[in-house]
């Protein structure tokens, strides 16, 4: 279900799963899909808000939905940032796994979603989710914390920046993105400076 080394704050994340009522996404078995990944292995932190609510989209990660599927305008809004910032070539498709191979945790604030009801569940996962960005922040070191949007925001006081990079930024989402503030942000550029600075390596963005 999750790697060993995130036992210590997700034992009793079965019991929250067994608590929600009715349906929902993702899948029980991609609900904690992001912590496959070892606490170790962690090198960048992309923190989303709430999982995908239609059918066929949420699939674990944040922001990512698997191939064949439509990809959501947050994400279209990515790839732009991304081919205006790195050397990145838009792809047809949204699956995000290849960044999640090279220790990018592509986290959401809330696990499960109802259908059609964004924000459901925000509050069941809050402190779970909480309870992680303090664990990497404090288990780990030289980590890059992406938090885009207001909600990613707030968990940015439970970040040590002594130690770790914390990026922020408006949502990626058309409502928060043209406002300003999320399109020139060159987020994955400046990740991959402290990334080499902290003589780590760099994250491979392109998904070609």
């Amino acid at each position: 279900m999750f790697d060993e080394s995130w036992l210590p704050i997700l034992e009793q994340s079965c019991r929250i799963l067994e608590s929600i009522e009715g349906e929902y996404f993702p899948p029980e078995d991609q609900v904690f899909r992001a912590f496959h990944i070892p606490l170790v292995d962690v090198k960048v932190v992309i923190l989303g808000q709430d999982c995908y609510h239609k059918e066929g989209q949420a699939m674990g990660y944040c922001f990512s939905v698997p191939e064949g599927v439509k990809v959501p305008p947050s994400l279209r809004n990515i790839y732009k940032e991304l081919a205006n910032d790195v050397n990145f070539t838009i792809p047809n498709h949204g699956d995000l796994s290849k960044w999640v191979s090279q220790g990018v945790l592509l986290l959401n604030s809330s696990l499960t979603v109802a259908p059609g009801k964004p924000g459901s569940h925000l509050k069941i996962w809050r402190n779970l989710t909480d309870e992680v960005i303090r664990f990497i922040s404090s288990r780990q070191e030289n980590v890059t914390f992406m938090l885009w949007g207001a909600f990613a925001k707030k968990k940015q006081k439970l970040i040590d920046e002594r130690k770790h990079l914390v990026l922020v930024a408006n949502h990626p989402s058309p409502l928060s993105a043209n406002r300003g503030g999320w399109f020139g942000c060159r987020h994955f550029s400046k990740c991959n400076e402290y990334l080499q600075a902290s003589d780590n390596t760099e994250i491979d963005w392109d998904l070609n």
